[in-house]
């Protein structure tokens, strides 16, 4: 087999497998080994052995059970539910206050979680009781608590990142992809909030503000939110002053998060460590997923795809722009289709050569990336925080897509507006000290 015929196989055969229900990680990892098999005989299977370890015995990795450590143990605590009372008396007077505070409450818990799916649990269950009891149009509710958990992945920490750094080796360090991510994902937590606020004024049925709260409260609420500025300054203040490194950040992120867990939130013995037995689960299934995936990308890379392409765009000769476009494009298909890690091994290994041939900017790239494998989290049929939604809080695939799609529009032409405006992604890193 020559030329993209390997490629073809490859995603054919995943593609099946992923649709008869086998797991990611087979899915991946058998179409990979089955088709280097009958392409490259067993030295196919030998790389597999080597693919394996030169993966994985790698520092870029060190900061992913670091990150998920501290989601696990903040999930444990009543942060979710101090930041949306403290959005709340802040905004209470706003058309859709509740729906509003709820988002700005998952971007809070995104900058200390980085988890979407975490921070949809985190904050949906405390605020869907008060949206209920003040008559808040339940399918609008719930669309804004789907999206606005996609924050999770781009406010810093981001299990999301540290995966593209990791395959992008150096040419996308890791400590500037997490302060990059940082306005964008403000910017997008203002965009979002927009949506119910406009709605709401239409309509004031759809969502009452909360009622007057006094400023003796307001102050009062803030008290309570300290401990999320504090795990943010520890984590990216020290980042972005050079003074430490993402994984050593990581590290004391840790010890910050498990010291205010236990003597501000009252976490037990059995808390934390139910917090370390769901990290080492999930760092492993993450990374049983990658070894599968860098087996594929090496498959696909032998038949010299990246190559072809950057040849094919270097002869159409088309602005570098367009191609981002049609890259994008591309990805949010795909989202529908395929799990969004997934699609981040398997493309980011040929896209990016492509990007730095094209002279453009890897790490502006990269948080396009980030954001479009959000979009995939609510795109079905492969929508996981979707269907999350829909069964932990119990409504209608019909009625959570009506509620989704003001704000999945949103967040598709924030991703152009990315596009459109590099240096929204690229102006914060480059005032990084010990770059």
């Amino acid at each position: 087999m020559e030329g993209l015929t390997p490629v073809i196989l490859c995603v054919g055969i995943m593609i099946l497998m992923l649709n008869i229900g086998l797991p990611i990680a087979y899915a991946v990892g058998f179409s990979a080994m089955i088709v280097g098999f009958f392409t490259y005989g067993t030295v196919a299977l030998e790389k597999l052995g080597w693919t394996t370890f030169q993966t994985l015995f790698v520092t870029a990795w060190t900061p992913l059970p670091l990150f998920t450590f501290i989601g696990f143990i903040i999930a444990q605590t009543k942060i979710g539910e101090d930041l949306f009372r403290a959005a709340r008396t802040w905004l209470s007077r706003l058309p859709g206050a509740l729906v509003v505070s709820s988002i700005l409450a998952e971007a809070g818990v995104a900058a200390t979680l980085g988890s979407s799916g975490a921070t949809i649990l985190t904050v949906g269950p405390v605020a869907l009781p008060e949206l209920e009891k003040f008559s808040y149009d339940r399918k609008m509710s719930l669309g804004a608590l789907t999206c606005g958990g996609v924050l999770g992945p781009l406010i810093p920490p981001s299990a999301t990142a540290i995966i593209i750094a990791a395959l992008a080796g150096d040419v996308v360090p890791l400590g500037r992809l997490l302060i990059a991510g940082i306005l964008p994902g403000l910017l997008l937590a203002v965009l979002l909030s927009i949506v119910p606020i406009v709605k709401c004024a239409r309509n004031p049925s759809l969502g009452p503000s909360a009622g007057r709260v006094s400023w003796s409260e307001r102050f009062s609420s803030i008290k309570r939110v300290w401990p999320v500025l504090l795990i943010f300054f520890f984590i990216l203040g020290s980042i972005f002053f050079g003074v430490a490194t993402a994984t050593e950040a990581g590290g004391v992120g840790a010890f910050i998060v498990l010291i205010v867990g236990i003597f501000v939130y009252g976490l037990k013995a059995k808390d934390v460590y139910r917090a370390m037995i769901d990290t080492v689960k999930v760092n492993a299934a993450i990374l049983f997923i990658i070894v599968g995936a860098s087996f594929f990308s090496y498959i696909v890379g032998s038949g010299s795809l990246s190559k072809q392409l950057v040849s094919w765009v270097k002869v159409l000769g088309p602005n570098p722009i367009l191609v981002v476009i049609c890259i994008q494009v591309l990805l949010l298909i795909l989202g529908c289709l395929i799990d969004g890690m997934t699609i981040m091994l398997i493309t980011i290994p040929i896209f990016l050569p492509l990007i730095v041939s094209l002279g453009l900017n890897p790490l502006w790239f990269a948080i396009l990336y980030e954001v479009n494998m959000e979009i995939a989290l609510i795109t079905p049929p492969m929508a996981i925080n979707f269907f999350l939604v829909k069964n932990v809080f119990n409504i209608s695939s019909s009625d959570l897509m009506e509620g989704v799609a003001p704000y999945l529009a949103m967040l598709v032409a924030f991703l152009f507006v990315l596009v459109a405006f590099p240096p929204l992604s690229t102006w914060l890193p480059g005032l990084m000290m010990g770059k």
